[in-house]
């Protein structure tokens, strides 16, 4: 991409300029019929802890990553959902979960949910994808990996604006056994897709879910014959339960975490520090409920520790090393300096254990398969047969300035990893700490493009419109910032945030229903409840949330799985 054609420098510099700056960016892309609209590259991880990568503070070595984060827009305050598919949803539509069909998980939807608008558990017909108006504008659009939005053909990645994909519906093994994350059925076969058909087995090229999911879309880009532009998603399921890997990425990181979690922790929160990715005054969150000091074990516990560690700093591993396959084979191609590339977890790390994700008073049928099926044993974790969670010790980890893990409307469940990048467009690293979101990542892919959201009406159907603000043209000023609402529920954990001050409300066994308050840029990790000393800020908050359940149609759920 020349700098006479497309001018990215120019918003970019005045974008993502250190939020101390008040300057709003007013830089609108334009093209005319000469000029070339870019690739769009869209990775997706799934539950990352926010200081995995080494351009976040962590010790895993993921390089082809951090040049592309160290050279590009880091997003120290991107703000997910708290699970999954509420996120997902609202990354390809630009608007809230709640509007798109993903008001709760489809495995989590409580008795008063069910059949309810917003909650149809997969992407509904009242919004269009971006892929969908990428596609009708002249992109070609393909998509591998993790969908989690729908198991039906009408939500399929092949309905919703996808001409390729290699879909795998809801969670599974790593490996090319097929085997289901969760299911009732112990014959049942994991749900993936190509295109529009189910499959029943798996590639011969299928060894390792991040390496095929890489494979499958190379292939796609190339097997276009025309000059057209491209939107890819690549959607890894690493590093999600079953935590697995393969055997030689393992060996790498053998011993490499003996000296224990909170030993990580300290480290890691040192150098999120020093990279100007968490205010200095951040401490060590609190310890998760179900967490235990490292020296509290005895040493056969500290094994088992070690080595779910080991292999889920594996997983993360392979994700950069594959990812690093394709930029590689890009910049070969001569592409990846038209490319945009946008990368982001989908929520905080995961910290659950067996016992809380499927309590037996609630999944007693999909409980008894896996604990008949899978090998829990040592010498098996990581491997085809074994069912490995990382746990609420080393998520605490991952994340050591946030509380608790994917699932809660804390930090450590929605704040994720994030960036940006697009070759040779500038040439120093950034971090901008604005809160962006989901909904704003679909925005400024349809600006990159050039390509409007149509509104209300798409081809005659009433749709919703697009809520998210582009980054690139519409990222508002410092008063501004401190201005806007974002609301989060999932599972029925709300958080409502505005500037710096931030309130969440979790039921029971999570919390007592009350809601507390806490100022992030004085309290990152949500220790010192102030709605005492500042009701007039939770009377303003709790007014924001009325508002946004009275819009959105938010049903809070009147059944919690455990999760």
């Amino acid at each position: 991409m020349k700098n006479d054609k497309w001018k990215m420098f120019t918003f970019f510099l005045t974008v993502f300029l250190p939020a101390c700056s008040d300057i709003p960016s007013t830089t609108i892309i334009t093209y005319d019929a000469e000029q070339t609209r870019p690739n769009i590259l869209l990775i997706v991880v799934d539950d990352m802890g926010y200081s995995d990568l080494g351009s976040f503070g962590g010790e895993i070595p993921t390089p082809h990553l951090d040049q592309l984060a160290n050279r590009g827009v880091r997003f120290s305050n991107f703000i997910a959902s708290a699970a999954c598919s509420p996120t997902r949803a609202s990354l390809l539509t630009g608007v809230t979960p709640h509007k798109a069909g993903l008001g709760n998980l489809a495995e989590e939807l409580a008795p008063n949910q069910l059949g309810q608008p917003g909650y149809e558990g997969e992407l509904n017909q009242h919004v269009v994808t971006i892929a969908t108006l990428l596609r009708d504008a002249g992109y070609h659009t393909y998509m591998t990996g993790k969908w989690h939005l729908g198991k039906s053909r009408e939500s399929s990645p092949w309905s919703r604006g996808f001409e390729r994909s290699f879909a795998l519906l809801a969670n599974a093994s790593h490996f090319d056994d097929m085997r289901p994350a969760y299911s009732s059925d112990p014959d049942a076969l994991a749900l993936y897709q190509k295109d529009q058909h189910r499959l029943t087995s798996l590639p011969d090229n299928f060894s390792y879910s991040s390496q095929f999911f890489v494979d499958e879309l190379q292939h796609y880009i190339d097997s276009a014959d025309d000059y057209a532009p491209f939107f890819g998603m690549l959607a890894f399921t690493a590093p999600h339960w079953p935590i697995q890997a393969p055997d030689s990425s393992i060996a790498e990181f053998l011993g490499k975490y003996d000296v224990g979690y909170d030993a990580i922790a300290a480290e890691r929160l040192g150098r999120l520090k020093t990279e100007g990715l968490i205010p200095a005054n951040s401490g060590l969150a609190p310890r998760p409920p179900k967490g235990v000091p490292w020296n509290s074990l005895d040493s056969e516990q500290q094994m088992v520790e070690t080595r779910a560690m080991e292999i889920y700093a594996a997983m993360i591993a392979e994700i950069d090393r594959n990812t690093g396959r394709l930029i590689d084979w890009l910049r070969a191609e001569d592409r990846l300096k038209n490319t945009v590339v946008i990368f982001m977890s989908d929520n905080g790390a995961e910290g659950h254990d067996l016992d809380e994700t499927w309590p037996s008073d609630a999944f007693p049928k999909i409980r008894q398969v896996i604990d008949e099926s899978f090998d829990f044993s040592y010498e098996s974790m990581g491997r085809p047969s074994s069912y490995t969670f990382l746990g609420p010790n080393w998520a605490h980890a991952l994340a050591p300035a946030f509380n608790l893990h994917k699932g809660f409307a804390s930090e450590g469940g929605l704040r994720t990893a994030a960036f940006m990048y697009s070759e040779n467009e500038f040439d120093s690293a950034t971090i901008s700490d604005r809160l962006i979101t989901p909904e704003d990542l679909a925005a400024t892919i349809l600006e990159l493009a050039a390509v409007r959201h149509p509104g209300n009406n798409y081809r005659g159907k009433v749709v919703e419109p697009i809520t998210g603000i582009s980054i690139l043209s519409g990222l508002q000023s410092s008063e501004s910032e401190q201005r806007r609402v974002h609301i989060n529920e999932t599972i029925g954990k709300i958080s409502v945030r505005k500037g710096d001050w931030k309130m969440t409300r979790m039921p029971a066994p999570y919390g007592n229903g009350d809601w507390r308050l806490f100022n992030l840029r004085q309290d990152l990790s949500e220790t010192h409840d102030l709605a005492e000393t500042h009701p007039h800020k939770v009377t303003r908050l709790i007014a924001e949330w009325e508002k946004y359940v009275e819009t959105n149609g938010v049903i809070l759920p009147d059944w919690l799985s455990g999760y």
